[in-house]
């Protein structure tokens, strides 16, 4: 398992009951994790959003005196960063972030199982509608045009506003019975609503999202968690990119005809001249 700040606080959060509330200052921790160990309990909470009490109140539930406790826990098990790295601008700092993001999905996926499962649903729902609104629609997309080689109705569904509705109840009365869904930060409202809609309507949903708990978190049958990079004015997502290949392969193990369909393709690209090779 990485020993990244961010693989650390998700280690202290798990095996705790959280408030609604205080999934979303671990969220914000998490996406922060290289500065919560010197922010005060005021910043935590203008960042997350929520009153300094609830601040408080999420260290206690963690086990610790207060706020301070927490902090200084955070600092103790903090290490020291190498003079290289301290040296490193800006842009350099976004990628050894990301290698550190890179290495904590490589952890967590010593254990295949969740991936595992989530590839036999995947591939065993007909068709299979694939999520992504805003900053995870690239995501979806990239996802949905290499799993369309091999799944034989894949769905996007990369636009909001009043017809996404209508396109999770068409992909249920055509037999789907699973969704996957990417959500990034921020997290738009429209697609917390749509996976609480598809759930009722009886979809299992599989999520990719920067944490464990992300607001989508509440609405996923299964959460699988790739942080991005926070160090640049806009994210970074390679971990959640890599992870959806992963997704991918474990989907491609559930389609007994996936060779056959790539092999199929392979020729008749060939014939139509597709690609320059």
């Amino acid at each position: 398992m990485s020993d990244s700040p961010a693989a650390r606080l998700q280690v202290l959060f798990e095996g705790h009951r959280l408030t609604p509330t205080q999934r979303r200052i671990a969220h914000c921790m998490v996406r922060r994790a290289a500065d919560a160990p010197f922010l005060s309990s005021v910043e935590l909470a203008e960042l997350a959003g929520v009153s300094q009490p609830s601040v408080t109140r999420f260290a206690v539930a963690l086990g610790f005196d207060g706020y301070p406790a927490l902090r200084r826990h955070l600092r103790d098990v903090a290490p020291a960063e190498s003079s290289a790295k301290a040296l490193a601008n800006e842009y350099q700092q976004a990628v050894e972030a990301e290698i550190e993001n890179l290495r904590h999905l490589a952890g967590l996926l010593a254990d295949p199982a969740p991936v595992e499962r989530a590839g036999r649903l995947l591939a065993a729902s007909r068709p299979l509608p694939v999520l992504g609104l805003r900053a995870a629609a690239s995501q979806a997309y990239g996802f949905s045009y290499f799993a369309a080689k091999v799944h034989p109705d894949v769905r996007l569904l990369d636009e909001g506003g009043t017809m996404l509705a209508d396109r999770v109840d068409a992909a249920v009365r055509a037999g789907a019975t699973a969704l996957l869904c990417f959500a990034l930060p921020r997290h738009p409202r429209e697609v917390v609503d749509t996976l609480a809609n598809a759930r009722a309507a009886g979809l299992t949903v599989v999520t990719v999202a920067d944490s464990a708990f992300a607001p989508v978190a509440a609405h996923s049958d299964l959460l699988l968690p790739a942080a991005v990079g926070t160090g640049l004015a806009f994210d970074t997502a390679c971990a959640p990119m890599l992870l959806g290949r992963v997704l991918l392969e474990a989907m491609c193990d559930g389609l007994p005809d996936a060779q056959a369909r790539l092999e199929e393709f392979d020729v008749r690209a060939a014939e139509r001249g597709l690609f320059v090779e």
